[in-house]
């Protein structure tokens, strides 16, 4: 029976890649009877933690992302776990680990858009990332533009052992009542009718783009709420009926799309775009740029717009109808089985 460890040191965060390690462990873990499971977490005590079975064993390894410990301290870790392969849910694995592993890439944004990250992080981002890609056993990426855009960085040698998985959307976005929605507004101190932006505000999202066309739009009666945090959100320039809510928790979300005009994002790059998967889940509209992986995730029924100021007017102007989710949506189930089947390729190679 292989032994599995999952790094699951991002899964206590609420951002796109703790809630996709967090859910993918989860479902890994009740997929399969036949594999010995380790989850190594910053804290053993995680609430997410708490309804696993006992048989998971659970390895504390409080050791910060991007950091010289994760490059000494680590290592060790993994080697006295006798795991046969490290699932690695980011592409910072250490450089010299000592199992096989195999790594999720979630978008190769430092390539595209540095925003303002030090020169040396940036070094050592591309140096990390490359050791990955190359030594890793398999790749996930969680878009087909994910990847291409591997395949175009790296060559294309290493397209047979990339295996694109689509993320999943939890069963916790769905068509919130109003009841629940109007006691959610009022406890974040929204009122009236609002366009609905949610994301953090650096280079690539395209904030102050999004802003401009707004203002232009002269939508007087229609609110633009911006769910984001963090210090580019500080310098954005916020015109009149526009305001930010930071630290919105998951278990609001669903609300806050169910009482939205449309979903809106004016972001030039994503690896896969979650905001436009989750509002279409809730029944919310979706006005959104045609680029990246956001043509690839967007649902039939979503608006997509080239970054065109006048096109992005219009649309506030004249916001769709709700896309149509009759053929589905992707779930966790799915993304866990594919996952898994990568690494049961990934042990017989090794």
């Amino acid at each position: 029976m292989p032994t599995i460890g999952i790094d699951c040191r991002f899964a206590s965060g609420n951002f796109g890649i703790g809630r996709y390690a967090r859910e993918i462990a989860s479902h890994l873990v009740r997929s399969s009877a036949d594999i010995k499971w380790v989850l190594f977490v910053r804290s053993d005590s995680e609430p997410w933690l708490k309804n696993f079975d006992k048989s998971i064993r659970i390895i504390q390894a409080d050791i910060p992302h991007y950091s010289v410990s994760e490059q000494l301290r680590f290592p060790a870790i993994l080697r006295r776990s006798n795991i046969d392969l490290l699932f690695s849910p980011h592409f910072n694995v250490p450089f010299n680990c000592p199992v096989p592993f195999v790594v999720t890439i979630h978008d190769l944004i430092l390539h595209r858009f540095p925003n303002t990250a030090a020169f040396t992080k940036r070094c050592a981002y591309k140096i990390i990332m490359q050791r990955a890609v190359r030594k890793a056993k398999s790749i996930i990426a969680v878009s087909h533009n994910t990847k291409h855009e591997l395949c175009d960085t790296y060559g294309s040698l290493i397209e047979k052992k990339i295996h694109t998985v689509h993320e999943g959307i939890g069963l916790n976005f769905s068509p919130v009542s109003h009841q629940s929605v109007s006691e959610t507004l009022q406890r974040c101190g929204v009122s009236g009718e609002y366009f609905l932006y949610v994301g953090n505000a650096k280079e690539h999202k395209n904030v102050q783009f999004l802003l401009n066309a707004y203002e232009k739009s002269n939508e007087k009666n229609t609110k633009l709420i911006l769910v984001s945090s963090g210090p580019e959100v500080l310098k954005l320039s916020l015109p009149s009926g526009v305001s930010v809510i930071s630290d919105v928790s998951e278990e609001d979300l669903p609300a806050l799309y169910s009482g939205a005009t449309a979903f809106v994002t004016a972001s030039l790059y994503e690896g896969y775009c979650f905001p436009v998967l989750e509002a279409a889940a809730c029944g919310c509209p979706v006005i959104a740029t045609d680029c990246s992986a956001i043509s690839e995730v967007a649902l039939p029924g979503s608006l997509l717009l080239k970054p065109d100021e006048e096109a992005y007017i219009a649309a506030f102007r004249n916001p769709p109808s709700a896309p149509d989710i009759s053929l589905g949506l992707p779930t966790w189930e799915q993304a866990a089985a594919e996952t898994l089947t990568v690494f049961l390729s990934a042990l017989r190679v090794s």
